[in-house]
């Protein structure tokens, strides 16, 4: 094996990212995960239920987002689903931000403290 073979190989195994770009992104600031969780709990319960159990949209839980893979629900969080009622979410919630709803929605999504209020 060439040198420059070696070396090239070296360099695109180094610079390739070790984890999915999902589980790379920071978490969002105390105060705008309280927004998220309002945001979730609210405008997103308002279809598929308040306790994200389901209804006009399919359930949010855990048992039915456990197969379902991070990055195609990171699209239809941005990018909505066309010819269904799920609307587009870019521009109220940044990539970062629906990777960390969906990293929440499948480990058990916090309760909304601000609805307490």
């Amino acid at each position: 094996m060439s040198w420059v073979f070696r070396t090239m190989t070296f360099a695109l195994v180094v610079s390739m990212p070790t984890m999915p770009a999902f589980a790379q992104q920071t978490a969002p600031q105390p105060e705008r995960v309280r927004e998220l969780v309002h945001l979730v709990r609210q405008d997103c319960g308002s279809c598929h239920g308040l306790t994200l159990q389901g209804g006009l949209g399919p359930a949010l839980t855990v048992a039915a987002l456990r197969e379902k893979p991070r990055d195609s629900l990171v699209a239809t969080i941005l990018g909505g689903r066309p010819g269904t009622p799920m609307p587009p979410f870019r521009g109220i919630v940044v990539e970062d931000e629906a990777a960390w709803i969906v990293e929440r929605l499948q480990e058990g999504f916090p309760v909304d403290a601000g609805a307490a209020r």
